[in-house]
């Protein structure tokens, strides 16, 4: 034992991983993908879920001094809901760019360079279109929820607050606009 490195001691197969890069490029693109779709249809359905419970429960709490607010406020809500809808709109997009894999016999000469660039595209772009509808559907909830509180003390601050707030929607679409880019040129190779 005295000279071998821990690496060597706990792993002498030709199947186990001696590092990061070993772990990231061994990983299908097809998983690598498939993890990009997952991230942008959960995280953004988590950010409009973390909206509507901010903005809701401050529409209901205003509505008790104001009861007048509670159907107009309720726009707040329907613009939470547009980032969980951008991300099914993505995801969507993301799973038309998926081809299947190729068959046991086809793996020798098959593409692996171009399958791999198309799988990292298509996860970096899940993720960042996920994390930017998280931003999103958040920021919208807090405008939301001040949009409710204002419209309860002064009627007047309704239209100037939720201008703010669909600024903070735009976060959305701005996000769905450069995942579309980022997965312009992911294409997976068809199989042999």
């Amino acid at each position: 034992m005295v000279g071998t490195n821990l690496t060597q001691v706990l792993c002498d197969s030709d199947f186990c991983n001696t590092g990061w890069p070993t772990i990231l490029t061994h990983l299908s693109p097809f998983g690598w993908a498939s993890m990009g779709i997952a991230f942008t249809l959960s995280l953004s359905i988590v950010g409009a879920a973390w909206g509507i419970f901010v903005t809701g429960s401050s529409i209901m709490g205003a509505a008790i001094k104001a009861p007048r607010i509670r159907s107009k406020n309720l726009v707040s809500v329907i613009f939470c809901e547009a980032t969980a809808i951008y991300g099914v709109i993505m995801a969507i997009i993301l799973m038309g760019k998926m081809e299947d894999p190729p068959a046991s016999d086809k793996i020798e000469v098959y593409e692996w360079t171009t399958a791999y660039f198309a799988g990292y595209a298509l996860f970096t772009a899940g993720i960042g279109v996920g994390l930017t509808n998280l931003a999103s559907g958040v920021s919208v909830g807090i405008a939301g929820s001040s949009c409710a509180l204002a419209d309860a003390q002064n009627g007047s601050l309704f239209v100037k607050i939720l201008i703010v707030e669909i600024f903070a929607s735009a976060l959305g679409i701005f996000g769905i606009i450069v995942g579309i880019i980022q997965s312009n040129m992911a294409a997976f190779p068809t199989p042999p």
